[in-house]
């Protein structure tokens, strides 16, 4: 699906979040997309070695956890996105190019949600 925007290039993939951290510390992406069910460090723990690491790089979460409080913990380590994976095929690009362009983009399926993340 990436790959159909040609402004977006993949430069990595990790199959766990210590080697999340590592490739993000190595390369300074632009954006990294994680997962909440990591192997060997969780998501949120992840995203908050990344801030470390990689500060500018923005974050997203693309997950099938809907779970209201997971999803505000992710946004709490600093992540622009929440994406749903079951939703991913109609949100996923427009939630990317939101939040590179500054917006925050939280997926329609999180109970009370509409598509923007809130201000709390």
């Amino acid at each position: 699906m990436l790959q159909t925007r040609p402004e977006l290039r993949v430069v990595a993939e990790a199959g766990d979040g210590l080697q999340a951290v590592q490739k993000a510390k190595e390369l300074k992406p632009d954006l990294i997309m994680l997962d909440i069910g990591l192997p060997s460090l969780n998501g949120l723990e992840t995203a908050n070695r990344i801030r470390f690491f990689a500060p500018d790089a923005v974050i997203i979460f693309l997950t099938a956890n809907c779970d209201k409080d997971m999803e505000q913990a992710a946004l709490k380590t600093g992540a622009r996105g929440y994406v749903l994976k079951t939703n991913a095929g109609s949100e996923l690009l427009t939630a990317i190019a939101g939040i590179l362009g500054g917006d925050d983009f939280v997926s329609s399926g999180i109970a009370g949600n509409s598509g923007e993340a809130d201000d709390t």
